[in-house]
C-alpha cells in the first residue's frame, strides 16, 4: 500500500468497525430526533400562543434542567452500565416526543388551568434532562470502540456526522411540518429516538468493570471538577472554545445583518446558516483522512484566531457571497477546534472519569452557545450591529492571546505526548 493511500485506508477502517458505526448511529439518530423536535415545537408553541416570548421560554425550559442534571448524569455514566443509560435516555426522548405528538393530535391537553402550554414545556424540560446523558454516554463508549491511536481520526469522522445532523435535522423537521403537520414530525422524531435506543443497546463493546464501591455523589463530582481545573490542556481547550463562541458568535444576529447590512431576502438566511456547517463538514472530512498529531496546541490556537478574523471579515462584508464565504471559513476554523478539543478530551481523560468530564464539557459548550446569543444581542444594542460583531471578533483574538500566555502546556501540546 502506498503512503498516499494509507490515510484513506485508515479512515475506511473506522467505517468497517461495527462498534464505531453503531455508536455514530446512536448519536446521529438521537440528534436528528432532538433537532426535529426543536423545530416542530417552536412552530407548535407559536401557533398556540402567537407570543415571541413563549418561543424564548422553550430554550429556557430545556437549558435549566440540562444544567441542573448534567453533573449528576456524568456521575451516573461513570458508575452505571453505559449502554443501559444510553437506552433509557433514548427511550425518554421517545416518550416525551410521543407526548408532544399526543398534544398535537388533541389526545392530550396542551396545558392546564391558565397555563395553555404547560404540557409542552414539561415535555421539553424532560428532554433537557435526557439530553444531559446523551453526550457523556457517547464519549465514554467512544473510548471503548476505538484504539487510542484512532481517536484523532475518529473525532474527524464524528465531527462530519454531527455537522451533517445539525444541517439535516432542522431541514427535515421543517419539511415534515410543512408536508404532514406537527403530529407526523413528532412521530418521525420518536422513530429516530427509538432507532437510537436500538443502536446503543445492540453495540458490540466491552464496558469497563463497575466500581466495587461507589463514591459519594458530590465527592465524585468534585473529583471530576478538580481534574478539569487542574489539567491545563483540558481546561485551556474548553475555556478557549467557550469564550470564542461567547464573544465570536454572529449567527444569532444573522436576520438583522440580512435586513440592515446585506439588504437580502429571507432566502439568504438559509444560505448563511448553512455556510459554517458546510465549512465544518469539509474540514472534518480532511481531518478524518489526515488527522493532526504534531503541534496540535499551536494549530488549535491558530484555528480559533482564524475564527475571530473570519467573524471580523463577516462584519465588514457588504456582499452576500463574501459574507457566506467568511462564515464558511469560520466553520472550517471551528471544525479544526472541535476535532482537536474532542481528541484532547479523549486522550487526556482517564476512562473512569469520562462521563463526568464530558458533562463538564457540555456545560462549558452549552453555556457559551446560550450566553453567546445573549451577549451578541446586548452588544448590538449598546454598540450597534456591525461594531458589536467586530468587537466580538477582537475579543476572540484577545482570548487566544491570553490562553497562549496562561496555558503554555496547551500551546506546546503534541497529541503524540498523550497517546
Amino acid at each position: 500500500m502506498s503512503a498516499e493511500s494509507a490515510p484513506a485506508a485508515d479512515a475506511s477502517a473506522l467505517l468497517r468497525n461495527r462498534g464505531f458505526v453503531g455508536l455514530l448511529g446512536y448519536r446521529v439518530l438521537a440528534m436528528l430526533s432532538y433537532q426535529i423536535v426543536a423545530v416542530t415545537v417552536g412552530w407548535h408553541v407559536y401557533e398556540l400562543t402567537r407570543d415571541a416570548l413563549a418561543l424564548g421560554l422553550i430554550g429556557l425550559a430545556e437549558v435549566i434542567p440540562y444544567f441542573c442534571f448534567a453533573l449528576f448524569a456524568g456521575y451516573a455514566v461513570d458508575h452505571l452500565p453505559r449502554r443501559k443509560l444510553g437506552l433509557f435516555a433514548c427511550l425518554g426522548l421517545c416518550a416525551t416526543t410521543l407526548t408532544l405528538a399526543g398534544v398535537a393530535a388533541g389526545v392530550l391537553p396542551a396545558g392546564f388551568g391558565g397555563f395553555g402550554t404547560l404540557t409542552i414545556y414539561a415535555a421539553i424540560a424532560v428532554n433537557g434532562v435526557v439530553r444531559a446523558f446523551l453526550a457523556p454516554v457517547y464519549m465514554s463508549l467512544f473510548a471503548r470502540v476505538l484504539r487510542r491511536e484512532q481517536f484523532a481520526r475518529g473525532a474527524g469522522v464524528s465531527s462530519v456526522a454531527m455537522q451533517t445532523g445539525l444541517v439535516a435535522g432542522p431541514a427535515l423537521g421543517g419539511l415534515l411540518v410543512a408536508w404532514g403537520g406537527k403530529g407526523l414530525a413528532y412521530l418521525v422524531a420518536a422513530g429516530f429516538a427509538a432507532a437510537a435506543a436500538l443502536a446503543v443497546v445492540s453495540l458490540r463493546v466491552t464496558e469497563p468493570p463497575l466500581p466495587s464501591e461507589r463514591a459519594p455523589v458530590f465527592r465524585s463530582i468534585g473529583e471530576g471538577l478538580r481534574f478539569v481545573f487542574n489539567t491545563q490542556v483540558v481546561l485551556g481547550a474548553q475555556a478557549l472554545d467557550m469564550f470564542s463562541v461567547l464573544f465570536g458568535g454572529a449567527v444569532a444576529l444573522l436576520p438583522a445583518f440580512i435586513g440592515e447590512v446585506l439588504h437580502a431576502g429571507p432566502e439568504a438566511l438559509g444560505l448563511l446558516r448553512a455556510a459554517p456547517a458546510a465549512g465544518a463538514v469539509l474540514v472534518g472530512l480532511y481531518l478524518a483522512r489526515r488527522p493532526l498529531q504534531r503541534h496540535a496546541g499551536r494549530v488549535l490556537l491558530v484555528a480559533v484566531a482564524g475564527f475571530g478574523l473570519c467573524i471580523i471579515g463577516f462584519a465588514l462584508s457588504r456582499q452576500l457571497w463574501l459574507s457566506a464565504l467568511m462564515l464558511m471559513l469560520s466553520g472550517m476554523c471551528d471544525g479544526v477546534s472541535v476535532v482537536l478539543r474532542s481528541t484532547i478530551l479523549q486522550l487526556a481523560t482517564p476512562d473512569h472519569m469520562r462521563g463526568r468530564v464530558s458533562s463538564i464539557n457540555g456545560i462549558f459548550i452549552g453555556s457559551s452557545n446560550e450566553l453567546g446569543a445573549f451577549e451578541s444581542g446586548v452588544a448590538a444594542r449598546l454598540l450597534g450591529l456591525v461594531p458589536s460583531v467586530i468587537f466580538g471578533g477582537c475579543m476572540t483574538l484577545a482570548v487566544v492571546g491570553v490562553t497562549a500566555k496562561l496555558a503554555p502546556k496547551l500551546r506546546r501540546l503534541d497529541l503524540r505526548d498523550l497517546q
